[in-house]
């Protein structure tokens, strides 16, 4: 029997997991969804070569790539080695152009090394210190959604987010942004489809829009 479903891989941002796509639906008759997750990076692994290592987990021809934020970055990488239908990045950037001055500073003064990334890695430890209620439901969220917090992950991620040195787009490339989104500002993203009120984590607060929407973009020629 054929198969004459479109396969949809979903990779999700910088150290979070794929349950940021668990309140996305496409409709069964027409799609069939897959979620990556993150792997630990090889010691000085580049962007490319982790690309290629994670493209062995996309075992469908011409699939459609969708990327969140830091994953957005990786399905374009990943895009330059394998056939894709659509590469849709969500929350992310197309270029080193769009990424934000306080991030070129970060790469610039070498600032980004004094990250506490140990304290990040043990979201249990912050939350016995957190006060006050929407710090203490923020960090539950983060306790669901941000489960790779593996230092080693962390200092590649954001050393590699920093350091991308993509300056045109792929061709079949869709972006969506959010226009409230406070990690890469709208304005200094170009030729997207603008989400109104969407932030950066808009891929779940934002679902409804995305659920009507992705069908609507993947078949559109």
């Amino acid at each position: 029997m054929p198969d004459n479903l479109i396969h949809v891989y979903f990779m999700p941002g910088m150290a979070a997991s794929s349950k940021i796509f668990e309140y996305i639906k496409l409709p069964e008759n027409q799609f069939k969804i897959h979620l990556l997750d993150w792997i630990l990076p090889h010691t000085n692994e580049t962007i490319e070569h982790y690309a290629l290592r994670m493209s062995s987990k996309i075992t469908h021809e011409n699939p459609v790539l969708i990327g969140v934020s830091f994953g957005g970055v990786l399905v374009q990488e990943i895009s330059k080695l394998i056939t894709t239908r659509k590469t849709i990045i969500v929350s992310s950037v197309k270029s080193f152009k769009e990424i934000p001055t306080h991030m070129v500073l970060a790469k610039t003064t070498k600032a980004y090394k004094l990250l506490p990334i140990q304290l990040a890695s043990n979201i249990d430890v912050l939350s016995k210190y957190a006060f006050g209620d929407l710090i203490k439901k923020r960090l539950e969220l983060y306790k669901k959604y941000l489960t790779m917090s593996d230092a080693r992950y962390l200092t590649w991620a954001i050393e590699k987010m920093l350091y991308w040195a993509q300056e045109i787009p792929p061709k079949n490339i869709i972006h969506i942004h959010g226009d409230n989104d406070s990690v890469f500002p709208i304005k200094n993203i170009n030729n997207c489809i603008i989400v109104p009120g969407g932030t950066h984590s808009m891929i779940i607060n934002k679902c409804r829009w995305f659920n009507e929407n992705l069908p609507i973009l993947i078949l559109k020629n």
